[in-house]
């Protein structure tokens, strides 16, 4: 391995191990020998990646800046589409909002919108869960993503909690019911005390993002959020395309 690519390791290494990591630990997390990791933590906090915080090391704001450079798989931002219909959501509810999308078998949070207090739900924008155990995989996965389903399947479903679905069969029957009614749910699946529903964001058939409504159980009803959240996903859905069908308009004028 190239010294640039042991340097991108140990970046993403800061996936696993926090915001904040020692060396002797990113070289574990790494494989990586001490001396060799902390020539290259040098050389990456000289180039702006970290910073020094005391004798451990963190991600530098020129990473932040770079994450925020990111465009969305699709070419129209999902997130400045999707983030009034966001604020729309948590106004009405009161609980928390996300917008995700499906990378590999992970969801992966692209935003999150929530208030004081209320149930502490185990995310972060950038974070990733199991796509299996959420509302938002769930709402995704029937969707033009049978690749993802089917290494869902070969590598075992994983159970979070005692509700998770772990049962092939019951998997594939919980999606044939998302891919009917075009909303899906999640009774304390990914996290004890959290339920949550969830709805596709749908370009040509296939599920681009979803968004999803978080409370805890037992105060919170996710069916009867169940109809507002899919209206906000078809609403998300139409100008998504929108935006794309004007890209496409100016590329074709340059």
């Amino acid at each position: 391995m190239t010294s640039v690519g042991k340097a991108l390791r140990l970046l993403e290494a800061f996936r696993a191990t926090g915001p904040i990591a020692g060396v002797t630990e990113l070289a574990r997390a790494t494989g990586l020998p001490k001396s060799t990791a902390f020539r290259l933590l040098n050389q990456l906090e000289r180039s702006g990646f970290l910073d020094r915080y005391g004798t451990d090391y963190r991600l530098n704001w020129l990473v932040f800046e770079l994450g925020n450079r990111v465009a969305d798989r699709a070419p129209a931002d999902l997130r400045s589409v999707a983030g009034p219909f966001l604020s729309d959501l948590f106004l009405h509810s009161r609980y928390v909002v996300h917008l995700a999308v499906l990378d590999h078998t992970d969801v992966l949070y692209l935003d999150k919108v929530y208030g004081h207090g209320g149930i502490k739900v185990p995310t972060a924008i950038g974070g990733r869960m199991l796509a299996s155990c959420s509302a938002l995989g769930k709402a995704m996965l029937p969707f033009g993503h049978q690749n993802a389903v089917e290494r869902i399947l070969e590598g075992g479903l994983t159970r979070r909690t005692r509700h998770s679905i772990a049962a092939p069969g019951l998997f594939l029957a919980e999606l044939r019911r998302v891919a009917q009614h075009g909303v899906a749910f999640d009774r304390e699946e990914a996290a004890l005390g959290l339920t949550c529903v969830a709805a596709p964001v749908i370009h040509h058939g296939r599920a681009v993002a979803a968004i999803s409504v978080s409370g805890p159980t037992g105060r919170f009803d996710p069916a009867a959020l169940a109809t507002r959240v899919q209206s906000a996903a078809n609403e998300i859905s139409a100008l998504h395309a929108f935006h794309l069908r004007e890209q496409e308009a100016d590329a074709a004028r340059e």
